[in-house]
């Protein structure tokens, strides 16, 4: 959005000490950033005139158009300069820059020869000279309009400081001239001269019959004018100063009637179309579409109608997109003489999609489409019938309007909830000053508020409060820090998942994250069964392939592992932590609160009742080989007992005791699979993967799995100091021969009672399958320590024998000797 400081001075008295830096800080300061300050005419210098054409000569011995051209520019003598515009005749006034002139981009202007003539000066375009981005043609005038006589910059307006200010989507009334000096006015507290006021009662007499207007859709507008004007000659031109504010705007001028449609939107904010009269069959209707059909908009662009459009029909056929681009068939042209002007407060949503659908942004959809001020579509329309029969001969015939304007509703605060949010003491006073400063009227009694017509926007105390805290100032605002919330820190499962992700990743293991989605087809392939199989389908799915919520995280290890195979990787170790689904209970209804206050107990009980347990869980692959085969050895490949390894690993790092057992579970395969368990409750999974898995999604053999669910590890803490022993160490291996079926865990549970409390860690460190008859060794290092002595021969040797004749009695384990 531009404006121009010349226009925004019509509204507020600026102090000659208020710089363009000054204002430009000031409207950062409550909420606007301004992109540019654009200086227009500081980079142009040196003598500029008008000239009128005498003559032009036609030199055709070139490729392009060549014109020799005699200018009367107010001196004794023709002026003659080469132009290559075409766009002017005999008779037109020019902006001539002669010789000693510097244009924007330091360009200097001098007499030259050029095509075998002398152009003493050049003929300017408004791109030439930074007035606007129209480089159609050059510059012309009518003599009524400018003389040779006249100051150019002065009667362009040329010296002039323009902003561009970013207007965000809920400060609609900003995109106006109007919007923008009322923020200034409040960022300086200076006073403010509300152009609207003086339109407010403004009466036309009435000539004759005008169009009637009608909204047939009553959600899609609410108030409707429509002003019938005739008499009106096509010949009249756009007055110069109004041109220039236009083109200040970054707008290009048009005709007389749609410069003054685009001026007045400018100018107050409120989009308005006229439509040729004597081509509206009937009355003016806002209606949709109703039916798909072919549309020709003033771009002369074909659209295909969505038969959700807004259209403004007349009884025979649509005119033009609501709110966005009028219809090449009742556009106004040469010939027109009667003028149907359209205001309308339309609704933002429909314009919106208006514009959305066929991808037409306008800058009348831009406006309307963030909110207009309701009270303006009588106001601007207004402004247009003023504007038009001043600098026209156009007379008023009728003004009808149908529909009734809807304005914010009124609101009661407490002052004392604005300090609270905004963290610091703002008096009663100051609020009230703010609130009156953007325009709300205010009953100092009970502080009911009636917001201003152009901000819907204001609807609680929180919008009060901000609005404060943008006029009074953001930078006047205290710096002080915040209170250290009570709960900061990271919870104790956010620590320990945070602990584990560590872990894995030092031991070379890549994080991944999956999505939570799957299907039936890989449920079953997994061999997931009962409880474990059983989810909750997706009301609306990312992709139809995955419409079911995931129960486990293996098979998206499995799928990513296939992926990066088929991409080249072949040995790597993958986890990923995340939550899954089982379908234990039936859903409540879903649960929609109001955001405005903190919902009570039993509505939050409610919410989590309607949507579906979380089971936290961290899993791990690993596939290929664990040591490449290289010059110190041969390689060597993960096996069953690594993914173990690494689920009790991370049970020792969560300081937990656990029991190791045989299990048989989906997707593992069938003996070589063991569970964790935690105070009698299985926690995780581990061992080797099941083949016909494996080969289905073409994974390396005896690529292995584990994992944990982290919900239901009981709390530890992170923290398990020990003692460090002071005293020197007695080590003793044993080797014990047990039947097969015996596990190794439980040997070493019966050696670890029997050597008493003395014994400080056991560890085995081999096993021997080819003992026969069903018989494996198992071999143990036993490491005893006392706090407060050195431990003798004979009681080592005492302990030792306590620990293998508990495990003879238990487990039938017999001593090996050889």
């Amino acid at each position: 959005m531009r404006a121009p400081l010349s226009w925004i001075k019509d509204f507020i008295d600026l102090p000659s000490s208020l710089t363009a830096d000054d204002i430009g800080k000031g409207l950062v300061r409550v909420g606007f950033e301004v992109e540019d300050v654009i200086y227009q005419g500081a980079d142009v210098k040196g003598p500029l005139v008008f000239g009128e054409v005498l003559s032009i000569e036609e030199i055709t011995e070139f490729k392009k158009p060549i014109r020799y051209v005699g200018l009367d520019c107010g001196e004794k003598q023709t002026r003659f300069v080469i132009c290559g515009a075409t766009n002017f005749v005999v008779g037109d006034m020019v902006l001539v820059a002669l010789p000693g002139s510097v244009l924007p981009g330091n360009f200097a202007i001098a007499a030259r020869e050029t095509y075998g003539k002398t152009s003493n000066g050049m003929i300017c375009s408004a791109k030439e000279l930074g007035l606007s981005d129209d480089h159609a043609g050059i510059m012309v005038f009518d003599k009524e309009q400018v003389s040779s006589k006249d100051d150019v910059r002065e009667k362009l307006q040329l010296d002039d400081i323009i902003f561009d200010i970013a207007v965000n989507p809920d400060r609609g009334y900003a995109l106006s001239i109007r919007g923008v000096a009322r923020e200034i006015a409040g960022a300086f507290d200076l006073k403010f001269n509300d152009p609207a006021n003086q339109l407010r009662g403004l009466n036309f007499e009435k000539s004759g019959s005008g169009v009637k207007p009608k909204i047939d859709d009553k959600e899609s507008a609410s108030v409707f004018y429509l002003r019938t004007l005739s008499n009106f000659d096509s010949k009249a031109t756009t007055p110069l100063w109004m041109r220039r504010r236009i083109e200040k705007m970054g707008m290009r001028s048009i005709s007389l009637v749609v410069d003054v449609t685009n001026y007045v939107m400018l100018e107050l904010g409120q989009p308005l179309h006229a439509f040729d009269r004597k081509k509206i069959k009937g009355d003016l209707r806002v209606a949709r579409a109703g039916k798909s059909a072919k549309f020709v908009t003033l771009d002369g662009q074909e659209r295909t109608l969505d038969p959700a459009d807004l259209m403004v029909c007349d009884d025979e056929r649509p005119l033009a997109l609501a709110g966005t681009m009028g219809g090449l068939y009742s556009e106004i042209t040469d010939e027109t003489t009667e003028i149907a002007l359209e205001a309308v407060r339309f609704n933002p949503i429909a314009i919106a999609q208006n514009s959305r659908r066929h991808k037409l942004s306008s800058e009348a959809s831009r406006r309307l489409e963030r909110g207009v001020d309701p009270c303006l579509a009588e106001l601007a329309s207004a402004r247009f019938v003023q504007l038009l029969t001043e600098h026209s001969s156009a007379k008023h015939v009728e003004t009808l309007s149908t529909g009734e304007a809807k304005y914010p509703v009124s609101f009661t605060i407490n002052p004392a909830h604005v300090s609270t949010i905004l963290g610091f003491e703002v008096s009663s006073t100051q609020i009230l000053k703010s609130l009156q400063t953007i325009g709300c009227e205010v009953n100092e009694s009970n502080f009911e508020i009636n917001p201003p017509t152009w901000r819907p926007d204001l609807t609680n105390v929180s919008d009060i409060a901000e609005e404060v805290a943008r006029i009074i100032g953001y930078d006047s605002i205290p710096s002080v820090l915040p209170n250290r919330p009570l709960h900061a820190s990271l919870t104790p499962i956010q620590k320990r998942r945070r602990v584990i992700a560590a872990f894995l990743a030092n031991r070379g293991f890549s994080e991944v994250l999956t999505f939570p989605f799957t299907n039936q087809k890989t449920i079953d392939e997994m061999g997931f069964v009962g409880s474990r199989a059983s989810t909750y389908a997706l009301a609306n799915p990312m992709s139809d392939e995955n419409p079911l919520l995931r129960v486990h995280l293996i098979p998206g290890l499995i799928e990513v592992a296939a992926r990066n195979i088929s991409r080249g990787a072949q040995d790597f170790a993958i986890f990923e932590t995340g939550s899954i689904f089982r379908s234990t209970k039936k859903l409540d209804a879903f649960v929609n609160p109001d955001t405005s206050v903190r919902p009570g107990q039993q509505i939050i009980s409610k919410i989590f009742e309607s949507v579906p347990d979380q089971i936290q869980m961290v899993a791990g692959l690993l596939v290929g080989k664990r040591e490449v085969e290289d010059w110190q050895g041969k390689s060597q490949s993960f096996e069953w007992s690594d993914a173990i390894s690494f689920a009790q690993e991370i049970l020792d790092l969560c300081h937990l005791e656990y029991e190791v057992k045989r299990s048989d579970l989906a997707p593992w395969h069938p003996g070589r699979c063991a569970e964790l368990i935690v105070d009698g409750t299985v926690v995780a999974h581990a061992g080797e993967v099941h083949p016909r898995i494996l080969a289905q999604y073409n994974l390396p053999a005896r690529s292995s799995a584990f994992a944990i669910n982290l919900g239901a590890l009981p709390a530890s803490t992170l923290v398990k100091p020990s003692r460090v022993g002071v005293m020197p160490a007695a080590v003793q291996d044993v080797a014990l021969i047990v039947d097969s079926r015996v596990p190794a865990l439980e040997v070493q549970e019966a050696l670890r009672e029997g050597a008493g409390n003395l014994l400080e860690s056991i560890a085995l460190f081999d096993r021997y399958d080819k003992v026969g008859d069903g018989k494996v060794s198992l071999a143990f290092t036993l490491t005893f320590r006392a706090e407060d002595r050195t431990l003798t021969g004979e009681e080592v040797s005492a302990m030792r024998e306590a620990a293998t004749n508990l495990a003879t009695k238990r487990c039938g384990a017999i001593v090996r000797t050889a």
